[in-house]
């Protein structure tokens, strides 16, 4: 019997338009190679300690309550996705971690010794100036990962 391609496959969603078009790639990736799904989304601590900073929480003592919503928020969005009827049939695990999402990523790749990664790129369509100084959160992934990225762009819009 021959070794399948990928056995286990780390998708990464922020639920975002382009972290659900890789969502959909990796499902039909993890059905062709009949892999184990890991779904992995990060709450990124880093933005609320500069919330907290700026003042833009209504209290610094709010940091938890707002990590407890964005838990929250984070499960009910990830129980929408595995509750789709793509995923029936599928071995899938779900992961919701925190921290910086690079770290945590390749982190979570690492551990779960999976064969791929896919994520959502917006291509540099950005303007973030963190961006072009220090690089998106999907090129330092490709870089460290220490396996196989898949970076799944936004379809481009028909012409009309």
């Amino acid at each position: 019997m021959t070794e399948s391609l990928f056995t286990k496959i780390l998708v990464l969603v922020d639920f975002s338009p382009c972290s659900e078009e890789a969502f959909r790639v990796a499902l039909t990736l993890a059905k062709t190679f009949q892999a184990k799904l890991l779904l992995l989304h990060v709450i990124d601590t880093s933005v609320l300690a500069t919330f907290n900073q700026l003042g833009l929480l209504a209290v610094p003592s709010d940091a938890s309550g707002q990590k407890r919503r964005l838990r929250h928020h984070a499960r009910l969005n990830v129980r929408r996705l595995l509750e789709l009827k793509e995923t029936k049939g599928l071995d899938l695990k779900r992961i919701v971690l925190e921290g910086g999402p690079f770290v945590e990523i390749v982190k979570a790749a690492r551990m779960e010794k999976v064969d791929l990664v896919v994520m959502g790129s917006y291509g540099g369509r950005s303007g973030n100036v963190d961006k072009i100084f220090f690089g998106s959160t999907a090129e330092k992934v490709v870089r460290t990962a220490g396996c196989s990225v898949l970076t799944v762009p936004l379809p481009l819009k028909p012409k009309r």
